[in-house]
């Protein structure tokens, strides 16, 4: 078995190269652009099972070739403008690389399979996303797949439009696939423009003493609901080898819900660091529009499947915050 991931530098993208490396005996092909740092599979690269493939969702003629050289039996498409504060600034950049790379992606699977008539053979994995939903009123929780969208951010809307793509592919054309919206997850390698993964990076920072001990924050009030990365990961492969349904849309998510406010006071408590910290809000960490009512309901596929998490929150945050003590200690000129 073959297996194609898209986006394989990224955080979730490197926990599923690992997870599938270390859990199936597949042949994985990593996509990723020419540029793109290698930091979160630096400790793959020696693995003869795991090949790269350069490709750009942006170009159409390098993703035909990422399918021809790689002859997947199973695509998970994870690549994407993944940042929701940044799609503020960003846009239209937001929107082609998620919305109209997805279509290219899945344009050049559809065109591989009519010429080889394989359709029935590739499982494909869409990552849309609980952002999907943004601002849902309190009776419509916990969120089920029913509920209707009201993306929050540039970033939100291109997620619908990528929801909406691979279920039309499905629809239209008969290919294999499953479409994910996965609530917030966290843990190693978890980029530092999410809150708890800058609060994670400033705690190891003020125990280096590189900073003062001042942690900067965004909006402490929302409510989220979380997983741990690795958990997710091991629900993406269930996703696609349990019984897949051509077309399903699944919520995915953890099973502690809490504030942003609490899991900053939880990565606090988790400090080495024994003089007080301050708490500063920062107007740069805050969005124009918030998604605050992060609650869902999993019940459609943990039924499907028989998936739950199993990391516990605190081991989530402890796994992050010592991710960060340990890059903190590595490069000594981070930036907040």
């Amino acid at each position: 078995m073959r297996a194609l991931i898209t986006g394989v530098t990224g955080f979730v993208g490197s926990h599923l190269a690992e997870f599938l490396l270390e859990n199936t005996d597949w042949e994985i092909y990593g996509m990723l652009r020419w540029r793109s740092p290698l930091d979160n599979i630096e400790h793959l690269l020696q693995s003869p099972r795991l090949h790269y493939i350069y490709a750009d969702l942006k170009d159409e003629s390098s993703l035909r070739k990422a399918i021809l050289d790689s002859n997947p039996d199973y695509v998970f498409h994870l690549a994407a403008q993944s940042y929701p504060l940044t799609s503020f600034t960003a846009p239209c950049d937001t929107l082609d690389t998620n919305v109209q790379g997805t279509a290219r992606l899945l344009e050049a699977i559809r065109e591989y399979q009519r010429e080889r008539q394989a359709a029935k053979y590739m499982r494909i994995h869409v990552c849309s996303s609980s952002e999907v939903y943004g601002r849902v009123p309190a009776d419509m929780t916990p969120i089920t797949e029913e509920c209707r969208f009201h993306p929050a951010s540039p970033y939100a809307i291109s997620k619908v439009g990528t929801d909406l793509l691979g279920q039309y592919y499905a629809q239209a054309y008969g290919m294999n696939i499953q479409v994910t919206r996965m609530f917030t997850h966290t843990g190693p390698r978890r980029g530092d423009v999410f809150a708890e993964s800058s609060f994670a990076k400033q705690i190891a920072m003020i125990e280096e003493r590189q900073i003062d001990p001042v942690i900067k924050h965004g909006n402490l009030e929302s409510l989220r609901t979380i997983a741990d990365v690795r958990d997710a990961v091991r629900a993406y492969y269930m996703l696609l080898t349990v019984n897949p349904q051509p077309g399903a849309v699944y919520n995915i998510g953890g099973a502690h819900t809490c504030t942003v406010k609490q899991i900053l006071h939880t990565l606090f408590k988790l400090s080495e660091h024994k003089v007080r910290m301050f708490f500063e809000p920062d107007a740069s960490r805050m969005r124009p529009l918030d998604a605050d009512l992060q609650i869902p309901n999993c019940t459609k596929f943990i039924d499907h499947t028989g998936w739950s998490p199993k990391i516990t929150f605190q081991q989530t945050m402890i796994d992050l915050l010592n991710y960060w003590r340990e890059r903190v200690k590595k490069h000594a000129h981070l930036t907040r």
